[in-house]
């Protein structure tokens, strides 16, 4: 299944030079007439389609919407600027740009909906000032979003100089910032997704770069999308079980009483329904909520005390509302605690609240049960703990509680070095039932399953005397930085459990906690529970489920910190997908805040179980491992997604295996020796017959493929390296397959890697036909050194449209073999001149070379390259020759035909002759070389059954002539 679209580039057609642009998703292909329907005024630009043609949301900062349901309005800029409007107040301002050339100064060498220098983005140049200066770009006047609203697009920043770069929406009277930067900057594009909230009535967005006399470059921003914007349409009647709202609108039962406008109207939260409910907004103060030390309650959003610090509240979505945001470091959490509530029966009490976790992957929000009763107290029961990175948006979570025993709810909040975990709009349903209080009221309706009560982990009640954050075990105090390692500290091996290896038997899940803010969530179930696989009738796995999040993003689920990994990390699992086009299945590796794609089914298994495995590879910071999905629960066909049996092996840094000595590889078991690198987002993966239609093996098998769909392709190399490797002898021999094809294909490069240096050894740019390709290459060793080397591969990419791929690497030792064919393009192939050394390799891309033809016979441009010898007088002195030698060719089997151009100039340019060494040397032909303007053909027979060599030797008469000479 594909990823969703703003993780792919568009489609780019090529025919020759011509350059057939797909229009995106939304995208009319033609001229936009907007409201060509004439829809009423409130009802342009609210992201809705009204007109059967969607042209009363064109130029709306968008352009219509996609057949495709559930795709977003969206503008690559492909056609013109969707409405976006420049409104700075300087020279410092935003243009529509491709390549950079509207722009002084460094910008995007390509755009990144098509991944080359055809395509536009919005971009802002140079600032010359000497004063500081803000770049402002502003939307259309937008109408009504959606609580569930998220507009995502890619921004680049040239160096990483922009000083700072805003997003912020303007509703009334009031801007609202929704994402602030002020660096660091990664390289290429980079995605952002922000969230609007609920928005009534009109609004703008507004791009805002800022920069001032010491920063230099260009800031471009690119495929806008606006997800999920909309309001609901009304409906004559709603599915069973929905509420209709005042406005004809159809909602679904849990999201009554929620703190969210889902109706449009606020009728599902009418006092008339929602009475009952104890709803905290804090606005006002704490309600029946109590308090420890570490909670701080913020009166005002507009004014955050730090910058990871919510911009807005919930309950206002404004600046000027409140919220409550925990202090407390880890080790010493926050508590908030609810009144005393009678035992619950069969009856839920439900709580729905709103958290934001951001700025720490240590933060924490924890919600316990702790029941009362007049035995002895007992612990609190876990029922559900968010931890790590959320975003900038507030996050729906709910959790239903079923007690025989009268209980308080505890909300825990802890934060890490620069973090803030926030709460807001705490809504207790009818059924919470304080103690003095008697309801007989019914049961709400069932919504998704919350997760049975844990224990909380003994690693949280225990006291020892180890430091917070570190690991008791014997005698043992384990330092974070070593758990989950692939190192085992603790004789038991307690450090490296729930680091991702498990069955999903047991409760922890292999420390797999999900991270989702949206409609579904991953949550370990078992098999009788599952309803859309082929699943064995017992046992547990890791499944997409519905969840209570109100916005519509994939699902994701994350282990600890893992690493740092050795070069044959893999991860072995199973998998199931049963989805429709736009349903997914990824593996995704999380490094410093980069997202690396590592893993994707390609195709849904009909809910039917495979295997599969990962390479990792080397990774020397720690990582985190991310399955992400989407999938339709509410489609009309059974879908799901589902993971089992997950594990991470041969992961240590200092673990050796035999196949670390495998550099020769058919790639048909696995990747032997080779690893990616990971230096960038764009890698080389081991796949079977795609981009190539065959491997060089067997046509059906296995190779390694630079694959053209990885974000930020363009312009950034990707490394495939061996592990380091001892010489088996003083010269070994590499040769290998390669696929290079496509229009912006880029370059293929292998270089050799020995204590520190970085020694060329060969290279190939360009397209060279959609065949594989032999090359070689010789590894020169000091004789007895046993100093190890490291064989890379490096791919660069001049952008998505191309094949790139190898195949069938093997060394032997010796030196290689002569080539069969030498164009003296990228190298001289291991000719060597002899005597006076007089030939060298040229080109006269210049115009001015001394002396040699003007084009080369390959390519037939001045860029060509040919070896050259200078006959004049001066250089080589009458009766002299210049020879030039080949190394050895491998012996034939059978009789050939050695083939290769000559060029004299126009004035006598002596005698060629040509010999072969085999057991001697003999002369097999002499030519009394013809001068002028052309090329000629010259050819020998050869026979030789042991290894031979060729050379040819200029005689240079007066008077002085030029000679050149290629095979």
């Amino acid at each position: 299944m594909p990823l969703p679209s703003h993780l792919l580039p568009a489609l780019v057609l090529f025919l020759g030079h011509l350059a057939v642009n797909l229009p995106a998703a939304g995208s009319s292909g033609w001229a936009w007439v907007p409201n060509h329907c004439r829809s009423p005024g409130q009802a342009v630009c609210n992201f809705v389609c009204d007109c059967r043609d969607c042209s009363d949301e064109a130029q709306c900062g968008y352009h219509g919407a996609s057949p495709t349901l559930g795709a977003p309005f969206a503008c690559d800029f492909e056609q013109d600027p969707c409405g976006w409007q420049d409104i700075s107040t300087s020279g410092y301002s935003w243009l529509r740009d491709r390549a950079g050339a509207a722009l002084e100064g460094p910008g995007p060498h390509s755009d990144h909906t098509l991944g080359t220098d055809l395509g536009w983005y919005m971009a802002v140049g140079t600032h010359r000032g000497k004063e500081a200066s803000t770049a402002a770009l502003r939307s259309p006047t937008l109408r009504e979003a959606a609580s569930s609203c998220k507009l995502r697009l890619w921004y680049h920043a040239a160096s990483g100089d922009v000083a700072e770069l805003r997003v912020e929406l303007i509703h009334g009277a009031e801007t609202l910032t929704l994402w602030q930067s002020t660096g660091p900057w990664g390289p290429g594009w980079q995605e952002l997704a922000v969230t609007t909230g609920r928005i009534r009535g009109d609004f703008r967005v507004t791009f805002s770069a800022t920069r001032n006399a010491t920063h230099r470059g260009a800031v471009a921003l690119d495929d806008l999308e606006f997800w999920d914007c909309g309001l609901p349409t009304p409906q004559a009647n709603c599915p069973l079980g929905h509420h209709h709202c005042q406005n004809k609108v159809c909602v679904e039962p849990q999201q009554l009483c929620d703190g969210e406008d889902n109706c449009g109207d606020l009728s599902d939260e009418n006092p008339l329904t929602c009475g009952r409910h104890i709803a905290t907004d804090f606005e006002t103060g704490l309600g029946p909520w109590n308090r420890s030390e570490g909670w701080s309650w913020n009166h005002r959003a507009g004014g955050p005390e730090r910058p990871s610090w919510p911009r807005r509240d919930h309950s206002r979505n404004s600046a000027q509302g409140s919220f409550l945001v925990s202090v407390a470091e880890p080790g010493t959490p926050a508590i908030l605690s609810s009144p005393e509530f009678q035992a619950s029966g069969t009856s839920n009490c439900s709580l729905v609240f709103y958290q934001y976790l951001r700025g720490s992957e240590a933060g924490c929000l924890q919600l316990f049960l702790q029941t009362l009763g007049p035995s002895t107290p007992r612990a609190p029961v876990l029922l559900r703990r968010r931890r790590g990175e959320l975003g900038t948006a507030w996050v729906r979570d709910r959790v239903d509680i079923q007690s025989a025993h009268p209980f308080q709810i505890l909300l825990a909040g802890q934060t890490g070095p620069g973090g803030v975990v926030g709460l807001d709009d705490l809504i207790l349903s009818d059924h919470c039932r304080p103690v003095s209080e008697v309801s007989t009221l019914q049961p709400l309706p069932p919504g998704p399953r919350a997760p049975a009560p844990q224990p909380l982990p003994p690693s949280s009640r225990l006291q020892d005397s180890c430091k917070q954050g570190h690991l008791a075990c014997g005698d043992l105090c384990v330092p974070p930085e070593q758990l989950c390692d692939f190192e085992e500290q603790c004789a038991g091996g307690e450090d490296e459990q729930a680091c991702g290896t498990t069955d999903f038997e047991s409760p922890e899940a292999g420390g797999w906690e999900d991270a989702s803010v949206g409609r579904l969530q991953w949550r370990r179930v078992s098999a009788q529970e599952s309803q859309g696989s082929s699943a064995a009738a017992a046992g547990h796995f890791l499944s997409l489920q519905r969840a209570w999040g109100q916005l519509g993003a994939e699902a994701r689920v994350l282990t600890p910190l893992l690493g740092p990994s050795g070069p044959s990390c893999e991860l072995h699992l199973a998998y199931y997908l049963q989805s429709q086009p736009r349903g997914f299945l990824a593996l995704v590796v999380v490094d410093s805040g980069s997202r690396e794609l590592a893993w994707q089914a390609l195709s849904s298994s009909a809910g039917i179980w495979k295997v599969d495995k990962v390479l990792l590879g080397a990774r020397r910071r720690p990582f985190r491992l991310e399955f992400v999905g989407l999938v339709d629960l509410d489609g009309p066909d059974q879908q799901g997604a589902g993971v089992d049996n997950v594990t991470l092996r041969d992961c240590s840094p200092t673990v050796t295996t035999e196949r670390d000595r495998e550099v020769s590889c058919n790639f048909e078991r696995d990747t032997c020796s080779w690893y990616p690198g990971h230096l960038s987002d764009t890698h080389w993966r081991w796949v079977e017959s795609r981009g190539p239609d065959h491997d060089h093996t067997t046509g059906q098998g296995h190779f390694v493929l630079l694959d053209p769909t990885d974000p930020l392709a363009w312009g950034h190399s990707a490394h495939l390296l061996s592990r380091p490797q001892v010489p088996a002898a003083p010269m070994e021999c590499l040769s290998f397959w390669y696929h290079l094809h496509g229009p912006q294909i880029g370059t293929l490069r292998l270089a050799m890697r020995r204590e520190g240096e970085e020694t060329h050894l060969w290279s190939r740019s360009g397209t060279q036909g959609n065949r594989w390709h032999e090359a070689w290459a010789t590894l020169s060793h000091q004789p007895g050194s046993h100093a190890q080397y490291q064989l890379l591969f490096e791919g660069l990419r001049d952008g998505y449209h191309g094949t790139m791929a190898l195949d069938d690497v093997a060394v032997r030792p010796g030196p290689c073999w002569a080539p069969n064919y030498c164009s003296f393009e990228d190298s001289d192939c291991g000719f060597s001149p002899g005597g006076q050394g007089l030939w060298r390799r040229q080109a006269n891309a210049s115009g001015h070379a001394a002396w040699g033809p003007p084009t080369d016979h390959t390519t037939e441009t001045a860029q060509g390259h040919y070896m050259v010898v200078d006959t004049s007088p001066d250089a080589l002195p009458r009766g002299q020759t210049a020879s030039l030698t080949s190394k050895e060719h491998r012996p034939l089997a059978q009789p050939a035909c050695l083939t290769f151009w000559y060029h004299g100039s126009l004035r006598s340019p002596g005698t060629l002759r040509v010999y072969l060494e085999e057991r001697g040397k003999h002369q097999v032909l002499s030519l009394s070389a013809h001068g002028g303007l052309a090329w000629r053909l010259g050819s020998v027979d050869v026979q030789a059954e042991r290894a031979w060599r060729v050379s040819a030797g200029w005689g240079a008469p007066p008077p002085p002539p030029r000679a050149a000479w290629t095979r």
